[in-house]
C-alpha cells in the first residue's frame, strides 16, 4: 500500500462549469485585490496619522494585517486553480496552509474579542478608560495573542505532518482543511482529535464568550443613557465593531448548522470562502463607511501629499 507524507495533494475546490470558471476567477480576483488594498489602507492610515492612535484602532490595524496574511495564503491558489485547472499542492505548502489557517482564525477571535473589551471599557466605564486601555496594555494583549497562537498552530503542523495519506491524495475542499486531512489519512488521527477537543473552550469558546459578556454590558449600559442623542453616540462607537464579529459568527456557525445533504460539502465551502475571502474583504469597508474618525483621517494624509485637499474640521 502506498502510504506517503510527501506526494502532492490535489484541491478539488468549487464545482462549476469551464464556462462559469472565468467569472468565478474575476469574482476571486476582485475580492483577494479589495481585502489587500482595504487593509493597507487601513495601516496606512492607523499608522500616519496621529488622530488614529487609540487602542482600539491599535487592535484594528494588527487585524487588517492579519487579514492581509489570511487572504494571502488561500485566495492566491484558488485563482490558479480556478484559471489553470492545476488542482495539486505540495505536502509543505499543505502543511504551511494549516499553521497558517489555524493562527489567523485565532488571532481574529482573539483580537474581536479585545476590540470588545475595548468598547466595553469605553461605554461603562469611560472615566477610567485611558487608565485602563494604555499602550502598555494594548502592546500586551497582541502579545499575548501571538504567543499564545503561534505555538497552537505549529502544533497541528507538526501533527499532521506526522500522518500518513494512502486513503486519497483529493481533499475535498480550496484549501488544506484540517478536518478534511484528518478524513483521508490512514494514521491514527485520535491525537489531532484531542487536541481539538482540549484547544476548543480556550483559542474559540472562551473569546466568543467574552465578547458576548462585553456587548450586554454595553448593550445595557446605552439603554440606562437619558437622552436618545447619547444613546445613538454610544452605539455608533460600537456598531462597526458588532457587524464585523456578527459576519465571522455567522459565516462560522452557519457550517455547523447547515443540513447534511448532497451538496452539503460545497456549501461548507461557500461559508468558508466568506469568512476566508469576503469578511476581509468587507472589514475595511465597514469601519470606514460610517466612521467619521477614518474618513478624516484619509483627509489629513491627501491634505499632507495632495496640495489643495480639503481639511476635516474634526481634525484641523
Amino acid at each position: 500500500m502506498n502510504c506517503t507524507t510527501q506526494k502532492d495533494f490535489h484541491l478539488l475546490a468549487f464545482s462549476c462549469s469551464e464556462e462559469d470558471q472565468p467569472l468565478l476567477f474575476m469574482g476571486l480576483l476582485m475580492i483577494y485585490l479589495t481585502a489587500v488594498l482595504g487593509n493597507m489602507i487601513i495601516i496606512v492610515l492607523v499608522c500616519l496619522v496621529s488622530q488614529l492612535h487609540t487602542p482600539m484602532y491599535f487592535f484594528l490595524c494588527n487585524l487588517a494585517f492579519q487579514d492581509i496574511i489570511f487572504v494571502s495564503a488561500f485566495l492566491p491558489k484558488l485563482m490558479v486553480i480556478t484559471i489553470t485547472g492545476d488542482t495539486s499542492i505540495s505536502f509543505p505548502r499543505c502543511i504551511t496552509q494549516v499553521f497558517l489557517f489555524t493562527f489567523c482564525m485565532g488571532i481574529d477571535i482573539f483580537l474581536l474579542a479585545a476590540m470588545a473589551y475595548d468598547r466595553y471599557v469605553a461605554i461603562c466605564i469611560p472615566l477610567r478608560y485611558y487608565l485602563i486601555m494604555n499602550p502598555r496594555v494594548c502592546v500586551l494583549l497582541v502579545t499575548m495573542a501571538w504567543i499564545l497562537y503561534i505555538p497552537n498552530s505549529m502544533c497541528y503542523s507538526l501533527l499532521l505532518s506526522g500522518l500518513s495519506f494512502c486513503k486519497s491524495r483529493e481533499i475535498n475542499h480550496f484549501f488544506c482543511d484540517i478536518k478534511m486531512l484528518l478524513e483521508i489519512s490512514c494514521s491514527d488521527t485520535s491525537h489531532v482529535k484531542q487536541l481539538m477537543s482540549a484547544e476548543l473552550p480556550f483559542t474559540g469558546i472562551l473569546p466568543f464568550v467574552l465578547i458576548l459578556t462585553s456587548y450586554v454590558y454595553v448593550i445595557t449600559s446605552i439603554i440606562k443613557l437619558q437622552t436618545s442623542t447619547a444613546r445613538f453616540k454610544a452605539f455608533s462607537s460600537c456598531s462597526s465593531h458588532l457587524t464585523v464579529v456578527l459576519l465571522l459568527c455567522g459565516t462560522c456557525i452557519g457550517i455547523y448548522i447547515k443540513p447534511h445533504s448532497e451538496n452539503s460539502q460545497e456549501q461548507e465551502k461557500f461559508f468558508s470562502l466568506l469568512y476566508i475571502g469576503v469578511v476581509p474583504m468587507l472589514n475595511p469597508l465597514v469601519y470606514s463607511l460610517r466612521n467619521q474618525q477614518v474618513w478624516s483621517a484619509a483627509k489629513i494624509l491627501l491634505a499632507k501629499y495632495v496640495p489643495g485637499t480639503p481639511l476635516s474640521p474634526d481634525f484641523s
